[in-house]
């Protein structure tokens, strides 16, 4: 069984002043909050349990707009993080979440729009580790993977100065149940913080790191910076006006992956605003999944 971890706290300097008052992952990407879309990641994958580790305030933000997730067919709990201490610190945290369990860890800054069968097809192998490599024009911000000439992973250095190789880490961790004790011996950077490829190199140096590379089928946008953070809403914006769908739509998503019973989809409804694009577009998607699925359409 595979539970989700979400860390999506972090003080979001860069983004200053629109952090001022609440987390960068409640900043909306184009026409929903940016934690919206690893959360329907997750769900996507199939994940219904899931933990969102945060700080003390903006998990009462969370709370506010997801509550136990049970609207949503899920089981969503809440984890603080009283100050950074790097990536890794949210496992060591989820360990007692995580239990005997499987875990996929997201960054709630992560956005991933595409063919998710690489993710879903990861999850049915039961891989003890697995990371992804995606092809980046500057890998400087990033961990990176380096590859040999037969596409074998040979290490692993995370925001290098130098480095040859072009194909950056994105934040998305499948790990097995192996990961509560490997975090344990994690020790802390130069920077003072839990790095996560100080966590995957264990699984590299073990011979147990899968790494898979995600093709032109799959966008991965980052959001880490001001720049970045238009240029995804950018995105999602011309995706969803040429198509007529949403990305990262939670409901939807929770309705298409049978998480909750049409009679539920319909109470989601009522809670947005009649007069709001968000409203009509559930609507729109009900009628089209009932008649579908040969319900009578109300």
């Amino acid at each position: 069984m595979y539970k989700g971890i979400i860390l999506a706290g972090g003080h979001g300097t860069r983004f200053y002043p629109m952090t001022a008052v609440y987390s960068k992952q409640l900043i909306n990407i184009y026409d929903k909050p940016m934690i919206y879309y690893p959360l329907s990641m997750l769900m996507m994958m199939g994940i219904r349990d899931i933990l969102i580790v945060a700080d003390a305030a903006t998990i009462e933000h969370y709370s506010k707009l997801f509550g136990s997730g049970t609207t949503l067919g899920l089981n969503l709990k809440y984890a603080e993080q009283d100050c950074p201490r790097g990536l890794a610190d949210a496992l060591i945290i989820g360990s007692p979440f995580i239990g005997h369990d499987s875990v996929v860890f997201t960054l709630g800054d992560n956005l991933f729009y595409g063919d998710m069968d690489v993710f879903r097809y990861t999850l049915k192998r039961h891989e003890v580790a697995t990371i992804f490599a995606y092809y980046v024009d500057d890998p400087h911000e990033y961990g990176v993977v380096t590859f040999d000439r037969n596409h074998v992973a040979t290490s692993l250095e995370e925001k290098p100065e130098n480095t040859q190789s072009n194909f950056a880490i994105p934040g998305l961790y499948i790990y097995d149940n192996s990961i509560v004790d490997i975090v344990k011996k994690i020790t802390p950077s130069d920077r003072g913080e839990l790095e996560i490829t100080d966590v995957n190199k264990e699984y590299l140096k073990q011979g147990t790191l899968k790494v898979e590379h995600l093709g032109r089928g799959i966008a991965w946008l980052d959001t880490g910076s001001p720049q970045s953070l238009l240029e995804a809403s950018n995105f999602i914006a011309a995706i969803e006006k040429r198509q007529g769908l949403k990305v990262g739509c939670i409901e939807e998503v929770a309705l298409r992956q049978r998480f909750i019973a049409p009679e539920d989809f319909k109470r989601l409804i009522s809670i947005a605003p009649k007069n709001s694009q968000y409203n009509k577009y559930l609507r729109t998607i009900l009628k089209e999944y009932q008649y579908a699925n040969r319900y009578d359409a109300t």
